[in-house]
């Protein structure tokens, strides 16, 4: 759900998701276009049409339910759903909006069959392996009474076998990478024996991007795709160079005022300044998913120029040191904008630094900002 009621804006840029999506598809043949979670925050629908006319063939969403409103938002290609069904109404949805579901589980398994079977057609699904996350999926032990089931379900149709790499993306764990391309191999290996063999696909962004012994006949690109860089800060950097930020947020400056030296700003009095200062109110806070994390460190952007976060994130309001613009002939005023994420130069804010301030990954900052107001550029 869109937070509503207040000044944040989140622009998207969609020829730089456009651009991201070349990158990867040459890098790797026939990307995925993962836009789970609203396209990890950057808006469902427009995404998906800006990568459908760039010749993107499949779309891997989170939930059936995300399926279904992309289908009939129009969208015509072969859509994923990473979860698989869940809910009752799930099974006849997938089976109804063609719709290829993973499914990793026996329950899941005999359900569709069931479903399947009483409306009267067919269902596609990709087989979800697990190969190392211990998360969701089937052994490569199962494949024997697997093949055995799925032969004796006509209604039932394998076309994919899929599995997600725990490591890709961290230094010195190659290792890993290669053991589960190793076991997702030999579940491919078991499958043809007994006669099924299935589009396959395995790698991630980091995977795509430095893995290629484990790309297949499809690869899904996710974060990479919306210009975060999964080796950012690492030897391999450079693997990600030519991604392009496609997410950029600001909102508005309330108030300017002095700050007295001694004199402490927001709540707790954790901030007290050691000096006459200025400082200027900026409109957002965890109410509108900018993490209180961020109390006490960070930087916004404003006028191109950083200025860091002081005390506390309020609600809906916090505070940033704005004494360093009079210096480069900057006056602040009320109803400028001011950016959480972006920016120009040289107090550009990238997705990497925010994620490192607040303590987490570009992932989660994408998906929480982008639950604010968005605007397509």
């Amino acid at each position: 759900m869109t937070i509503q009621h207040n000044k944040l804006l989140v622009r998207v840029d969609l020829d730089a998701i456009r651009a991201n999506y070349r990158l990867l598809n040459e890098r790797s043949g026939n990307a995925f276009a993962v836009i789970k979670a609203d396209a990890y925050g950057h808006g469902l629908i427009p995404v998906a049409r800006a990568l459908e006319e760039e010749g993107a063939e499949t779309f891997a969403v989170g939930t059936v339910d995300e399926a279904v409103a992309l289908r009939e938002s129009g969208c015509a290609k072969r859509i994923l759903a990473l979860l698989g069904p869940v809910d009752s109404w799930e099974y006849t949805a997938v089976c109804k909006h063609d719709i290829v579901p993973f499914i990793g589980n026996w329950e899941q398994l005999a359900r569709l069959c069931t479903t399947a079977e009483q409306e009267g057609g067919t269902a596609e699904i990709s087989l979800k392996f697990d190969t190392g996350m211990a998360r969701l999926g089937f052994q490569l032990s199962d494949v024997p009474w697997l093949l055995k089931v799925l032969s004796a379900e006509p209604r039932i149709k394998p076309v994919m076998a899929s599995s997600h790499l725990a490591t890709a993306d961290v230094i010195g764990r190659e290792d890993y990478v290669e053991e589960q391309g190793a076991i997702f191999q030999a579940i491919l290996e078991a499958l043809a024996q007994g006669g099924l063999e299935l589009e396959a696909n395995l790698a991630n962004s980091a995977g795509i991007l430095a893995h290629s012994a484990v790309h297949h006949q499809g690869q899904r690109a996710g974060i990479a795709l919306y210009g975060a860089n999964p080796f950012h800060g690492t030897p391999r950097e450079a693997l990600g160079a030519g991604l392009r930020p496609a997410m950029e947020v600001s909102t508005k400056v309330l108030e300017v005022h002095p700050l007295r030296k001694g004199q402490s700003v927001s709540y707790g009095c954790t901030y007290t300044a050691e000096r006459d200062m200025v400082v200027a109110i900026v409109a957002v806070g965890y109410a509108d998913a900018y993490s209180r994390g961020l109390s006490g460190k960070g930087f916004m952007c404003l006028h191109g120029v950083r200025v860091p976060i002081l005390g506390r994130v309020c609600m809906q309001l916090t505070a940033v040191d704005v004494s360093g613009l009079d210096s480069t002939g900057q006056s602040v005023q009320v109803g400028d904008d001011i950016f959480l994420l972006g920016g120009k130069a040289p107090g550009h804010v990238s997705a990497e630094e925010l994620s490192e301030w607040w303590g987490t990954i570009t992932y989660e900052v994408f998906c929480l900002l982008g639950m604010n107001k968005k605007e397509f550029v």
